[in-house]
């Protein structure tokens, strides 16, 4: 006998689950359509393969940085104001012990990270249990920490690291099917399809839920065509890949972070308590959630991501000086907000500060490609940023 399911509240057109969705949208549009614009516009540069690839190496410090950045917005619109520092630190502390030292890559890494954590333990006690504005606390920060820097570095620059140290932003996954030799690197055709076959299913099965529990559902067709999308843009960038080099070691690293954050938020009480806060702190104690102990996690797991971040930015350019950071924090705060993070908080997802990331990451290349001086670039970031933040803001007003 065929089961009978009362129709599900579903979204009557396309127009209408498209405004209903808007910020979840909006963001992936203006995407699509700047990369498109830079497509044309260099004549066909920015999507070859080679610079595809350099799009993830030259941006991975700010993606790593949003992720950990997104989680202190979702508390309040709170920002960190030290990463930049933090990481600069770190790659100086990075510099010393590998190049001066000779210490163990592996050793060293781990105590730039664990060096990391206590900067984060004491910010976040500040924050968290003192109640200085986040903002005073990592602003101090930032002078204290590029202090620290000039004086380990004493203004000189550390160069080079070894090889080992340098793979983690400019290494490649081997090919694990070298059928067409070193023309085509076969493993990110491979893991696509992987990808592509588990997206598929979980989905699928997520909308039948949706079906099964009659929540809100977006039309079958707007449901199919981004499906679709999704899975040719993930194949297109695999073969972007295969076509060049392969899949970049940091790219691995980027991507456990973003799955492992994405499901932390979205899937996790702890990460469910984040957006409580953000949502109004005060109902959020009242219902039993220990708002200081979110609030020292939060800047606890930013400067460890800062230290990441330093680790990946050094091995990248294989230096530590004095300069490096400088504006990262603005970097990481812009893909945030142009991501689709609320400036008071609460709203917000790791895969729009992600997309805000290659905004900003798309905008550099393209009109770095096109000859575009420094100064217009500044220009046109600055006001990317603030039409983002003002179209949250007029969103927000239209929907009260």
């Amino acid at each position: 006998m065929e089961i009978e399911y009362t129709k599900p509240v579903e979204f009557e057109s396309i127009g209408f689950a498209l405004k209903s969705n808007i910020r979840q949208y909006a963001m992936l549009v203006a995407l699509i359509v700047i990369m498109l614009f830079f497509q044309i516009a260099t004549n066909g540069i920015l999507l070859v393969p080679m610079n595809v690839t350099n799009l993830i190496l030259q941006n991975s410090y700010v993606l790593i940085l949003a992720i950990g950045m997104t989680l202190c917005i979702l508390t309040g619109g709170n920002i960190d104001l030290s990463v930049g520092s933090v990481a600069a630190f770190i790659a100086a502390i990075m510099g010393k012990l590998i190049i001066h030292y000779k210490m163990d890559v592996s050793l060293a890494i781990t105590i730039g990270l664990l060096v990391g954590a206590v900067i984060g333990s004491w910010q976040g006690f500040w924050i968290a249990y003192v109640r200085i504005p986040a903002f005073i606390v990592t602003l101090a920060g930032m002078l204290l920490f590029r202090g620290l820097t000039n004086t380990i570095l004493k203004g000189l620059t550390l160069s080079p690291f070894p090889r080992s140290f340098q793979m983690i932003s400019s290494g490649y996954l081997p090919d694990f099917f070298p059928f067409f030799g070193s023309r085509f690197n076969l493993t990110p055709i491979v893991v696509s399809a992987f990808l592509s076959i588990i997206l598929l299913s979980m989905q699928i099965k997520k909308r039948r839920q949706k079906v099964k529990n009659e929540t809100e559902l977006i039309p079958r067709s707007l449901f199919v065509t981004q499906l679709l999308l999704t899975l040719l843009a993930i194949n297109l960038f695999a073969y972007s890949l295969a076509a060049y080099k392969g899949i970049p070691i940091i790219l691995v690293i980027l991507g456990v972070l973003i799955s492992g954050y994405h499901f932390f938020t979205t899937k996790t009480v702890p990460g469910r308590y984040i957006y409580a806060m953000g949502g109004n702190e005060k109902a959020a104690k009242l219902s039993g959630i220990n708002t200081n102990k979110v609030l020292f996690f939060v800047y606890l797991n930013m400067s460890v991501l800062a230290a990441l971040a330093g680790i990946a930015f050094a091995a990248r350019t294989d230096s530590a000086f004095p300069l490096l950071g400088t504006n990262f924090e603005l970097d990481a705060i812009a893909a945030c907000f142009i991501g689709g993070a609320s400036a008071t908080g609460g709203i917000g997802t790791v895969i729009g500060a992600i997309i805000g990331a290659l905004v900003m990451g798309v905008l550099n290349n393209g009109m770095s490609i096109m000859g575009i001086g420094i100064d217009w670039q500044m220009t046109i970031k600055g006001f990317v940023l603030l039409m983002a933040v003002a179209f949250d803001v007029y969103s927000k007003n239209k929907s009260k």
